[in-house]
């Protein structure tokens, strides 16, 4: 995909993977001057990089990974640029293998395509290819990076024995710190990729605002694609509408990290509502239960006072002695008024407002 095309591709409902965020040759270029520490990298001219639209991945690992190829020209020599995105959770230990036979098929390609009487030329040479697995999984990465150490033996053989190495960029290996510090598309990406909760992810889209502001138009459409492609896999469905529609109209970028967070906020304190209710329904049959011989009344308070009680220590800690015994003497419209508007109690003294 050619940068130009970008706004058509991004309402693309089946490539919104690493695949079509790679696929833009300046995210491609950013990838790797931010994560591959090679001084060839900054020779890398954007001019010289051409995307090849063939996958190479085995049908059995369809569902499992992604791959691109590019080609690129580095100091008057072609090289080729293969990327492997692994999808799945676990560690493949086969990888150094499996690398090899995609890279053994890229060049079976190449040489399909180039006339015979070239390719028999003593001076002719395959393209030299660059491996990449790009792994997002949740455990360590732990498989061989050399070909030669899956081999039984090598040591004793040594330069007699196939061998190459992979870069890995594993996702979940960098720090905060070191994500925040790149200041770029990338970066961003794999800082809200990894395993985090709601509460950090929307810390972290605060910390990433000016980041964001820098990015030129067609970078924040891959980024808010992403974003999108993130939080659709995190929420439940019923929430899904509403964050869509603030990331396709929110134009700047302060306003739409203001608006997600709200929304996502007022989403979470909806569901907590429910289950507070949910709490409330469950206090007052244990205190129907419990108040059957005592009066059906006095359970039915009873239940909610114990439920006021353990929402105030939830928020709170310690609920002071003096709030308890009044609390113990409310009556059951001062006790509900407690749990309507418990979102809005910010401290203990504020329940002087409900209790005399």
């Amino acid at each position: 995909m050619d940068d130009k095309n970008i706004k058509e591709a991004i309402h693309n409902q089946h490539d919104k993977g690493y695949k079509f965020l790679l696929s833009s040759k300046k995210v491609f270029i950013e990838l790797l001057k931010s994560f591959v520490k090679q001084e060839w990298v900054d020779d890398i001219d954007e001019a010289n990089v051409v995307k090849v639209d063939k996958s190479f991945v085995l049908q059995d690992f369809a569902d499992k990974e992604a791959d691109l190829v590019y080609r690129v020209k580095l100091k008057e020599k072609e090289v080729i640029f293969y990327i492997l995105m692994e999808l799945q959770s676990t560690v493949d230990y086969q990888m150094p293998y499996r690398l090899l036979l995609y890279m053994v098929e890229i060049w079976r390609s190449i040489l399909k395509d180039i006339p015979k009487k070239e390719a028999r030329k003593k001076d002719f040479k395959l393209p030299v290819i660059v491996p990449i697995v790009l792994y997002n999984g949740e455990r360590k990465w732990t498989a061989n990076i050399s070909y030669k150490e899956m081999l039984n033996s090598y040591d004793i053989f040594k330069e007699y024995v196939v061998d190459f190495r992979y870069i890995l960029i594993d996702i979940n290996n960098y720090s905060k710190e070191e994500l925040l510090e790149l200041e770029n598309l990338i970066g961003s990406v794999f800082l809200l990729e990894q395993r985090i909760d709601f509460e950090e992810l929307i810390k972290r889209l605060r910390e990433l605002s000016e980041t964001l502001k820098k990015l030129d138009e067609d970078r924040l459409l891959l980024f808010k694609t992403w974003l999108k492609r993130i939080l659709m896999r995190r929420l439940p469905k019923e929430d899904r509408e509403d964050i869509e529609r603030i990331l396709e109209e929110s134009k700047e970028v302060e306003v739409m990290i203001s608006n997600f967070e709200k929304t996502i906020l007022q989403e979470m304190k909806e569901r907590e509502k429910k289950g507070i209710k949910k709490g409330i329904k469950k206090g007052m049959e244990k205190g129907i239960e419990k108040g059957i011989e005592k009066g059906i009344e006095k359970g039915i308070e009873k239940g909610i006072e114990e439920t006021v009680i353990k929402l105030l220590k939830k928020k709170f800690g310690d609920v002071p002695e003096e709030y308890m015994k009044k609390i113990e003497g409310a009556n059951r419209n001062t006790l509900m008024a407690i749990v309507d508007n418990i979102f809005e109690i910010e401290k203990i003294e504020d329940l002087e407002r409900f209790i005399k």
